[in-house]
């Protein structure tokens, strides 16, 4: 597997898993993922993808200053509905990151590590995502503004034609490097942009 190469300069994300703990699956709980880890889950990298990744990571950042962000304690509203536009996407990265889940995470042992009821959907939120610790209930709503990063034009005007399968090996080729060149402006100028991924407290 060869992912393109600004992946690994994406900044990572690192938790602290009490049940990965429990089990031994990692040394003190503590999993570093990386944007190829979102990738892998998503199927694709877009700026969807991105988005979700870096808003995930500063809502943590925002709730957890100190300390690394316990996964599985923290709760996950998002404004939109589950089935309106990514809203799915963008809910099944954040879920990869945070561990929650509406009803089919793990349930638990021995009424502990239980991820069920921490997801919800359609929440009136002044952002799109909030992010509540379960232990203090300090939370950190978060919005990302990707029309600050327009994509280069000539992307639209590929699009059609690979969608249709009729754009030539050179024209997928430059679609395909100018649409990952969005992500890489996401995701690496644009990580700590407060313009473009806002968090409130």
């Amino acid at each position: 597997m060869k992912f393109p190469e600004f992946f690994a300069s994406a900044p990572p994300i690192t938790v602290r898993d009490p049940l990965a703990r429990f089990l031994g699956a990692a040394e003190e709980g503590v999993i570093e993922y990386g944007y190829g880890d979102a990738v892998k889950l998503a199927g694709h990298s877009c700026p969807t993808v991105a988005a979700a990744y870096l808003m995930t990571r500063a809502a943590l950042r925002a709730l957890y200053a100190d300390t690394l962000p316990e996964r599985g304690g923290i709760r996950v509203e998002l404004r939109d509905s589950m089935l309106a536009g990514v809203t799915g996407v963008i809910a099944n990265v954040v879920s990869l990151f945070t561990g929650a889940t509406q009803d089919t995470g793990f349930k638990g042992i021995a009424g502990r590590f239980d991820r069920r009821g921490l997801l919800f959907f359609g929440v009136d939120i002044p952002g799109q995502i909030r992010f509540t610790r379960v232990d203090s209930g300090a939370a950190a709503t978060v919005v990302a503004h990707l029309e600050r990063v327009p994509g280069d034009p000539r992307i639209a005007a590929l699009m059609p034609f690979c969608v249709a399968g009729t754009a030539t090996d050179a024209q997928a080729a430059l679609f395909q490097a100018l649409w990952q060149d969005r992500v890489r402006t996401i995701l690496i100028d644009h990580a700590d942009d407060p313009k473009i991924i806002a968090v409130q407290h």
